[in-house]
């Protein structure tokens, strides 16, 4: 019943993460927009200018002041609580998912870190990213905004490749999300909202508003608007163990992320021109590239990469390897085999059987024996002979290109099983 609560759980706080999330990013992406296509041809007194749209079935008129009107109206809508709360509910998902059993899901194997230890460089990487940024954007640098950006852009890709390190490639990338996500809000708490409140506090005690605020606050946003689509990868990069799961996981979180830059830009920029139009076919371009690169190493024939039947070593399953409370160990190296002769037939299904029924089966079954699964994971099982050849490809992927499964490999899944399994999937996955 418990890992049942926890699933709902989660699954509510990720749905308000959503939720929230999409109300931000509408937001930012929209109030860029505006402020790019106002007419300023010989706007009205005291306006930057103003915009006519239809939408829903209505026109809309909209005006942009300078700084502000004379007055302040009766009703002011601010924005501010949709990226509060996308950062609250993150935060509640980093607990719930990665710190309430982090070596489980965060740590990476053999991880030089204890749990806690872990927690705290989570917790601390958020801070010190936002403090990083913002003593960055307040130096020199802040204007000199290409050289900002790639200095930004080194220091995050840095912390990617520690965090991969120590870290699972899911918890490495969503610690880089978060680290994002922590200085986008930290833009609208510390920069954005007093800058707003600074204006309306002039305007009512019949000032003249101070312009440096609010053209900072402008500036920021724009920062929040690049970082939005790199967050928004990050943010469903958990369904794709090829980017998360290879080993040059940092370059490749660097790869989509120069794209995912480089097609904002376009956006951003086109009402002016569309000489960053190119910036759409270089990025198709450049996922073609990462799909290639990042692409399972071509496996030799059965024959020659089957291990000699019989010299499996099994590791035995700890009882508190899936209670939450013991750090897996890494898993032993079985003893070498010997050079299987190229008549040696390919693996059996029976030994690959065996390895999947102890390896996987406690959370990839009908009835998980897994304290942390009421149900199969993803809806994955491998009970039957017919299910496990129907998972192959997926297996391929996940346990012996990327080995991101098991989970923390707290089953101890060895690498002489994992080229077991891979050999008997290379010749053809047979199940007789």
């Amino acid at each position: 019943m418990e890992a049942h609560l926890l699933e709902w759980l989660n699954l509510s706080v990720r749905w308000v993460h959503m939720i929230t999330g999409v109300a931000w990013i509408g937001a930012s992406f929209y109030f860029v927009w505006l402020e790019n296509n106002l007419n300023r041809v010989n706007p009205k007194n005291g306006l930057a200018g103003d915009l006519w749209a239809i939408h829903g079935g209505g026109i809309y008129h909209l005006e942009k002041y300078k700084l502000a009107p004379p007055t302040m109206p009766d009703n002011l809508h601010w924005f501010k609580w949709e990226a509060y709360f996308t950062w609250l509910s993150g935060v509640a998902l980093l607990c719930l998912v990665f710190y309430s059993n982090p070596t489980l899901y965060l740590l990476a194997p053999g991880s030089s870190l204890t749990g806690p230890e872990g927690v705290l460089l989570g917790i601390g990487s958020l801070f010190v990213g936002w403090f990083v940024y913002s003593f960055l954007c307040d130096s020199a640098l802040g204007k000199r905004p290409a050289l900002l950006g790639f200095i930004l852009f080194v220091l995050i890709i840095g912390a990617a490749y520690g965090f991969s390190k120590v870290f699972s490639g899911r918890g490495a990338y969503l610690h880089v999300g978060a680290i994002i996500g922590t200085i986008m809000v930290g833009n609208v708490f510390r920069i954005i909202m007093p800058a707003q409140r600074a204006l309306v506090a002039a305007i009512a005690e019949n000032r003249t508003p101070d312009p440096a605020l609010p053209a900072k606050g402008l500036l920021r946003s724009r920062h929040n608007n690049y970082f939005t689509l790199p967050v928004l990868f990050i943010m469903i990069s958990n369904h794709f163990p090829s980017t998360y799961g290879s080993q040059y996981n940092w370059l490749i979180l660097a790869g989509i992320a120069v794209l995912a830059v480089l097609v904002r830009h376009y956006f951003n920029t086109r009402h002016d021109s569309h000489k960053f139009a190119w910036t759409l076919p270089a990025a198709a371009v450049g996922m073609i590239c990462l799909a290639y690169v990042t692409g399972p190493a071509p496996m030799s024939s059965a024959p020659e990469v089957a291990k000699a039947p019989g010299t499996i070593e099994y590791q035995p399953l700890p009882e508190t390897a899936l209670g939450g409370g013991a750090k897996p160990e890494a898993a032993k190296a079985a003893p070498a085999a010997e050079p299987a002769q190229a008549s040696t037939p390919g693996p059996s299904f029976d030994k690959v059987h065996d390895v999947i029924q102890e390896r996987c089966t406690v959370c990839h079954s009908a009835k998980p024996t897994s304290p942390l699964f009421s149900a199969a994971p993803a809806g994955v099982m491998f009970d039957t002979p017919e299910q496990i050849k129907l998972q192959a490809p997926r297996i391929q992927a996940q346990a012996v290109a990327s080995q991101i499964m098991p989970l923390g490999n707290i089953t101890q899944m060895t690498q002489q099983e994992r080229d077991l399994i891979g050999a008997w999937i290379v010749q053809g996955a047979p199940t007789n």
